[in-house]
């Protein structure tokens, strides 16, 4: 009987042993040390929300909270650890039942292997504001350059990178993304990454992997209106901006598209005429041809968009584009968790079918491209 007490005892401690356990071995650094990528502003203070603080005035009240999401944003380092981790404080802690929580406020590591970024793991988040989280544990030893992506729907407070107590760990020596050039991406929930399994699989992540140059993401869930608001903080934006990504329809209805669009992109273009902009057609929702009603509006929408986008090119702008497939469900329709979001099927259509016109549009512009 004793030693039946003896066992359970045991398994109790082990399974009352804190998910959040610290993990005492590794040394953490503040990743402020090192390079942060895929940010619109010189001045992004807090270091890990989407538009600064000092730019929130721009905002209307519904945009500020999408704001301090930290999609899109990595942190560039490297380091000789075997163990690679992170320590992160998480804004808001929240889910919601159609997205996993990898997603929502989990992180990605990346390693670059020549030109490559090569996924290596997930920090897998827990019911807690505090994550604390192995990455993996058996690397080689060898010094090697890294790359992790935030959170998607949640913010980041601070952020540590945890690596062995005797490893170094440096700001990174290899350029890339490349400095100097970046595309500004301004779109829905879609955009914002709704609904990737985990925080590297957005259209926009994928793409700065593909081209080698820093992706903005400012997709706002529910609210990339066409106010003129929106497009002057598009506008503010002023760290090497290369090239503007609209892609803003699935949350206007299709009199704002009718009414909004033309001074929304004018806004743009008279504070960046040299800039380019891609307008980009709304999404094609797998069961759109047999619903009635969305049959006939989304493509109503889609051509109040399109007919801007031609009324502005006659009026004289050169470096306007316009991409007429938004058909990123995939050849089985596939592609999306709810008809709307998009799964990371539906993330890797997304980027196969923009990146061609995206490298077109930024070889004009004399941005260096990976191959």
């Amino acid at each position: 009987m004793k030693k039946i007490h003896s066992i359970l005892f045991l398994l109790l401690l082990i399974f009352c042993v804190p998910v959040q356990a610290k993990n005492t071995s590794l040394k953490y650094v503040d990743a402020q040390n090192f390079r942060i990528v895929n940010r619109g502003w010189k001045d992004q203070v807090p270091a890990y929300t989407r538009v600064p603080d000092a730019r929130l005035h721009l905002l209307r009240p519904e945009l500020k909270y999408g704001s301090q999401s930290s999609t899109g944003i990595g942190i560039r380092f490297r380091t000789n650890s075997k163990t690679i981790g992170a320590r992160y404080n998480l804004k808001y802690d929240f889910g919601i039942t159609w997205m996993a929580y990898t997603g929502i406020k989990g992180s990605d590591l990346y390693m670059l292997n020549g030109d490559e970024w090569n996924y290596i793991a997930t920090a897998r988040p827990v019911k807690d504001s505090i994550q604390d989280k192995i990455y993996i544990k058996t690397l080689d030893g060898e010094m090697r350059e890294y790359l992790i992506y935030l959170p998607l729907y949640d913010g980041i407070n601070w952020f540590e990178i945890g690596v062995d107590s005797t490893a170094i760990i440096e700001y990174p020596q290899v350029d890339n993304p490349k400095t100097g050039a970046k595309v500004l991406f301004y779109g829905t929930s879609v955009m914002q990454g709704g609904c990737a399994c985990r925080v590297g699989m957005t259209q926009t992540t994928i793409l700065q992997r593909r081209l080698g140059v820093e992706c903005v993401n400012l997709g706002f869930s529910g609210e990339a209106k066409l106010w003129p608001e929106n497009a002057k903080m598009l506008a503010d934006a002023d760290d090497n901006i290369v090239c503007y990504v609209l892609d803003p329809l699935m949350n206007n209805t299709k009199e704002m598209v009718d009414t909004l669009s033309e001074q929304f992109v004018r806004i743009l273009h008279e504070a960046h005429p040299d800039i380019p902009i891609i307008m980009v057609e709304g999404e094609i929702q797998p069961h759109q041809e047999f619903d009635t009603h969305l049959r006939v509006y989304n493509p109503e929408r889609n051509k109040y968009w399109e007919d801007c986008y031609k009324k502005l090119k006659k009026s004289g702008i050169k470096n306007l584009y316009f991409m007429n497939d938004g058909n990123y469900t995939g050849p089985d329709s596939d592609g999306t968790v709810d008809g709307d979001h998009l799964t990371d099927l539906g993330f890797v259509e997304y980027a196969n079918r923009i990146e061609p016109l995206l490298r077109k549009v930024l070889r004009k512009q004399n941005v260096t491209l990976k191959k």
